[in-house]
Protein backbone atom coordinates (compact mmCIF):
# COMPACT_ATOMS: atom_id res chain seq x y z
CA UNK A 1 0.00 0.00 0.00
CA UNK A 2 1.54 3.30 -0.75
CA UNK A 3 -0.30 6.80 0.55
CA UNK A 4 -1.11 7.76 -3.01
CA UNK A 5 -2.88 5.02 -3.37
CA UNK A 6 -5.50 5.32 -0.78
CA UNK A 7 -8.88 6.69 -1.45
CA UNK A 8 -12.27 6.90 -0.01
CA UNK A 9 -14.56 3.60 0.46
CA UNK A 10 -16.54 3.42 -2.62
CA UNK A 11 -19.93 5.25 -1.82
CA UNK A 12 -17.89 7.11 1.47
CA UNK A 13 -17.64 10.36 -0.40
CA UNK A 14 -20.78 12.71 -1.98
CA UNK A 15 -20.16 15.33 -4.64
CA UNK A 16 -21.02 18.82 -3.28
CA UNK A 17 -24.25 20.56 -3.71
CA UNK A 18 -23.66 22.94 -6.44
CA UNK A 19 -26.20 25.51 -5.43
CA UNK A 20 -27.40 28.65 -8.32
CA UNK A 21 -26.98 26.26 -10.73
CA UNK A 22 -30.45 27.27 -12.29
CA UNK A 23 -34.09 25.92 -12.20
CA UNK A 24 -33.53 22.64 -13.08
CA UNK A 25 -30.91 21.88 -10.30
CA UNK A 26 -33.58 22.00 -7.54
CA UNK A 27 -31.20 24.82 -5.96
CA UNK A 28 -31.71 27.20 -8.24
CA UNK A 29 -33.03 30.81 -7.96
CA UNK A 30 -33.08 31.21 -3.60
CA UNK A 31 -30.27 28.35 -3.29
CA UNK A 32 -31.81 26.60 -0.59
CA UNK A 33 -32.04 29.54 1.69
CA UNK A 34 -36.20 30.51 0.99
CA UNK A 35 -37.32 33.47 0.65
CA UNK A 36 -35.90 37.25 2.57
CA UNK A 37 -35.23 36.95 6.30
CA UNK A 38 -31.65 36.83 8.09
CA UNK A 39 -30.76 33.43 7.35
CA UNK A 40 -31.26 33.94 3.62
CA UNK A 41 -28.52 37.34 3.55
CA UNK A 42 -25.50 36.61 3.01
CA UNK A 43 -23.25 36.50 6.55
CA UNK A 44 -26.51 36.18 8.16
CA UNK A 45 -27.13 33.86 10.95
CA UNK A 46 -26.83 33.90 14.72
CA UNK A 47 -23.92 32.76 16.65
CA UNK A 48 -24.06 30.16 19.07
CA UNK A 49 -25.94 30.22 21.66
CA UNK A 50 -28.25 33.18 20.83
CA UNK A 51 -32.25 32.36 21.39
CA UNK A 52 -33.52 35.19 19.60
CA UNK A 53 -32.85 37.81 22.27
CA UNK A 54 -34.60 35.62 24.93
CA UNK A 55 -32.20 35.60 27.81
CA UNK A 56 -29.78 33.19 26.90
CA UNK A 57 -29.03 29.32 28.81
CA UNK A 58 -25.50 30.42 29.89
CA UNK A 59 -26.99 33.36 31.32
CA UNK A 60 -29.92 31.57 32.87
CA UNK A 61 -28.07 29.60 35.21
CA UNK A 62 -26.84 30.51 38.43
CA UNK A 63 -22.54 30.88 38.53
CA UNK A 64 -21.36 28.46 41.20
CA UNK A 65 -18.32 28.46 43.13
CA UNK A 66 -14.46 29.93 42.71
CA UNK A 67 -12.12 29.26 39.72
CA UNK A 68 -8.02 30.14 40.75
CA UNK A 69 -6.66 28.77 37.11
CA UNK A 70 -5.03 31.97 37.10
CA UNK A 71 -2.81 31.78 40.15
CA UNK A 72 -2.92 27.96 40.18
CA UNK A 73 0.43 26.64 41.48
CA UNK A 74 0.98 23.11 39.34
CA UNK A 75 3.51 20.45 40.43
CA UNK A 76 4.62 17.65 38.47
CA UNK A 77 3.94 14.86 40.94
CA UNK A 78 5.29 11.58 41.39
CA UNK A 79 4.52 9.20 44.11
CA UNK A 80 7.16 7.72 46.38
CA UNK A 81 6.83 3.37 45.04
CA UNK A 82 7.67 4.83 41.42
CA UNK A 83 11.13 5.74 43.39
CA UNK A 84 12.11 2.20 43.65
CA UNK A 85 12.94 1.34 40.22
CA UNK A 86 16.49 3.22 40.93
CA UNK A 87 19.67 2.53 42.56
CA UNK A 88 20.74 2.47 46.26
CA UNK A 89 22.42 5.87 46.44
CA UNK A 90 21.04 7.93 43.25
CA UNK A 91 20.35 11.22 43.38
CA UNK A 92 16.76 12.14 42.04
CA UNK A 93 15.34 15.06 40.70
CA UNK A 94 13.09 16.29 37.81
CA UNK A 95 15.73 16.08 35.14
CA UNK A 96 16.29 12.17 35.56
CA UNK A 97 13.04 11.20 36.17
CA UNK A 98 12.06 13.47 32.80
CA UNK A 99 15.29 11.29 30.86
CA UNK A 100 14.28 8.19 32.84
CA UNK A 101 10.22 8.78 31.10
CA UNK A 102 8.93 8.52 34.43
CA UNK A 103 7.55 11.86 34.17
CA UNK A 104 6.20 13.45 30.33
CA UNK A 105 7.25 17.00 31.34
CA UNK A 106 8.31 19.42 34.00
CA UNK A 107 5.33 21.76 35.37
CA UNK A 108 6.08 25.41 35.89
CA UNK A 109 6.30 24.61 39.90
CA UNK A 110 8.45 22.39 39.50
CA UNK A 111 8.56 18.60 41.38
CA UNK A 112 6.33 17.69 44.04
CA UNK A 113 6.72 13.84 45.52
CA UNK A 114 3.49 12.18 47.13
CA UNK A 115 3.80 9.53 49.62
CA UNK A 116 1.88 6.97 48.33
CA UNK A 117 3.19 3.56 48.37
CA UNK A 118 6.69 2.31 50.24
CA UNK A 119 9.61 2.91 49.57
CA UNK A 120 12.63 0.08 49.63
CA UNK A 121 15.74 1.62 48.19
CA UNK A 122 18.22 4.78 50.02
CA UNK A 123 18.17 7.70 48.15
CA UNK A 124 18.61 11.77 47.98
CA UNK A 125 15.41 13.30 46.32
CA UNK A 126 15.32 16.69 45.30
CA UNK A 127 11.95 18.41 44.27
CA UNK A 128 10.40 21.43 45.23
CA UNK A 129 7.63 20.24 47.50
CA UNK A 130 7.12 17.10 49.45
CA UNK A 131 4.31 16.11 51.13
CA UNK A 132 4.88 15.19 55.08
CA UNK A 133 4.32 11.54 54.59
CA UNK A 134 6.67 11.51 51.94
CA UNK A 135 9.42 13.28 53.95
CA UNK A 136 8.87 10.57 56.67
CA UNK A 137 8.72 7.23 54.58
CA UNK A 138 12.35 8.51 52.47
CA UNK A 139 14.12 9.30 55.86
CA UNK A 140 12.47 6.06 57.05
CA UNK A 141 14.40 4.12 54.66
CA UNK A 142 17.83 5.80 55.48
CA UNK A 143 17.37 8.20 52.62
CA UNK A 144 17.40 12.26 52.47
CA UNK A 145 15.46 14.92 51.32
CA UNK A 146 16.41 18.15 49.74
CA UNK A 147 13.84 20.79 48.66
CA UNK A 148 14.90 23.07 45.94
Amino acid sequence: MRIHTISPQEGATRRPKRVGRGIGSGTGKTSGRGHKGQKARSGGGVRPGFEGGQMPLIRRLPKRGFNNDRFKKVYSIINIEDLNVFEDNTVINADLLLQKGILSKIEPYGLKVLGNGSLTKKLTVQANKFTQTAQTKIEEAGGKVEVL
